[in-house]
């Protein structure tokens, strides 16, 4: 087992000796992934600049099989291989550093404990890409984030690692750090891109996806954080080095965090495929003395929960997530035990996308908004049996219906709740005044609550 609590981490972007994470920017060792004149850091952006031509960093980057990591998963050097290599005009990479899932904690870490591997990161895939300019949008609740990757930045250009002349090649580079203003609709690749260009943030079209026109109608490859921040270990260690860890369909590294009912809330480094037991158990410290687990949300807010301690044996990768039942996402784990309520979890859950809907599409601004609704409800008192069934038709009005996946991330979790939860609903409605009336009257369901039906059951 090769991971650890964090403040120890062995990141992604090791160098020799295994430096620490936090070891890369903190003040006192900044020196040493920034030397002047001595080997050290951002040695693998020198060596691409002077020996690797960008078809031979995208090969190298497809042979380590380094999966996006913000929930898709797609192959990274497939992604920057679709760029136009013929486009006359500028291109772009854009960093998602939005990390607006409830429930996720690592990419704000990478920016603030090694933004140097970040921007060496960037600059590999633009010199891969053929692009000059790296656009990093991060949350605008991020503020040490934002303060200590744009100090970074700024001590790249007083050094000549950033700018028109980088590292004395001719070659040009720029990275420009962008806040965005909390909205989680943003986290969504083509409304970040309109938010970076100054306009509201609202999901578009696909296609044309934004390889071909992206940012200001330009190519833009657009990653997240902890996939660029992968890149500089694929280059100085090789492909072999990332692809010997893992798993075959997941290979290498993956940094996951922890949160909810643990003794040692965190995030720390794993290799693809160790067992989600291992991760709650001996590295967050377990559940608390005399608890069971109830639940287990593997990737944030938007995935389904895994029922009770079967999820102890499921690999985290992407392949052993889906088989689970759930996803991977983006690594948030969430622990439930057997004190938690799930009508509350995913009242919290629908309340947070019924707020974040952009309310484009209808599916996704009245379903999360029902939704919402109908839990309050229960939990007020006035559930009916009725109300699950109800819930499962709204969820089946939103998933493959909304415009842009957030209204997939708002049913996914709700659905899980009420097919493999269906007791913590009905103890609910069991002591709902309304269920209780009609109950008497011989009817075991009810209309939804603000209808005529329910309120002449009440009024008798």
């Amino acid at each position: 087992m090769n991971g650890i609590r964090h403040e120890c981490i062995t990141p992604v972007s090791a160098l020799d000796n295994e430096i620490g994470i936090r070891s890369l920017a903190d003040y006192e060792s900044k020196a040493r992934y920034v030397p002047d004149g001595k080997p050290g850091g951002y040695r693998a952006i020198q060596h691409v600049l002077n020996n690797m031509s960008p078809e031979q960093v995208i090969d190298e980057v497809k042979a380590s099989g380094l999966r996006g990591k913000g929930g898709a998963g797609f192959p990274t050097g497939l992604k920057w291989s679709f760029v136009p290599k013929d486009h006359p005009g500028p291109k772009y990479l854009a960093i998602n550093g939005d990390e607006g899932e409830p429930g996720t904690f690592k990419d704000r870490y990478i920016m603030e404990d090694c933004p140097h591997r970040l921007i060496e990161g960037a600059m590999i895939a633009m010199h891969a890409i053929g692009a000059e300019q790296t656009y990093c949008y991060i949350r605008g609740e991020f503020y040490d984030s934002l303060r200590l990757l744009d100090d970074a930045v700024k001590e790249c250009y007083a050094k000549g690692y950033l700018g028109d002349n980088v590292f004395g090649t001719g070659k040009r580079m720029h990275f420009q750090v962008h806040t965005g203003a909390g909205a989680y609709i943003c986290g969504e690749e083509t409304s970040m891109l309109s938010s970076i260009e100054g306009s509201r943030g609202h999901p578009k079209m696909k296609p044309p996806f934004p390889a071909i026109e992206g940012v200001f109608r330009k190519p833009t490859i657009i990653n997240n954080v902890e996939s660029i921040a992968c890149a500089p270990a694929i280059i100085d260690a090789g492909a072999g080095w990332f692809t010997a860890r893992g798993t075959e369909k997941s290979p290498g590294i993956k940094i996951v965090s922890v949160s909810g009912c643990v003794r040692n809330p965190g995030w720390w480094e794993i290799e693809y495929g160790t067992p989600i037991g291992v991760i709650v158990n001996e590295l967050a410290g377990g559940l608390l003395p005399g608890r069971k687990l109830k639940g287990l949300i593997p990737g944030g807010s938007s995935c389904p929960v895994i029922k009770g301690e079967a999820a102890y044996d499921v690999p985290f990768d992407y392949e052993g997530c889906v088989a689970g039942g759930s996803m991977l996402g983006s690594a948030a784990m969430i622990v439930l035990d057997d004190s938690i309520d799930m009508v509350g979890v995913m009242r919290n859950f629908s309340k947070f996308y019924a707020h974040e809907s952009c309310g484009k599409c209808t599916p996704c601004r009245e379903g999360t908004r029902w939704m919402l609704q109908i839990h309050q409800r229960i939990l007020d008192g006035g559930g009916t049996m009725e109300d699950l069934d109800l819930l499962i038709d709204i969820i089946n009005g939103i998933e493959a219906k909304s415009f842009c996946p957030l209204g997939d991330a708002a049913a996914w979790p709700v659905r899980s709740a009420v097919e493999r939860f269906p007791e913590d609903y009905i103890a609910w409605i069991e002591k709902s005044s309304r269920f209780n009336a009609l109950k008497e009257n011989g009817n075991g369901s009810a209309s939804p609550a603000g209808s005529e039906e329910a309120a002449e059951v009440e009024a008798s």
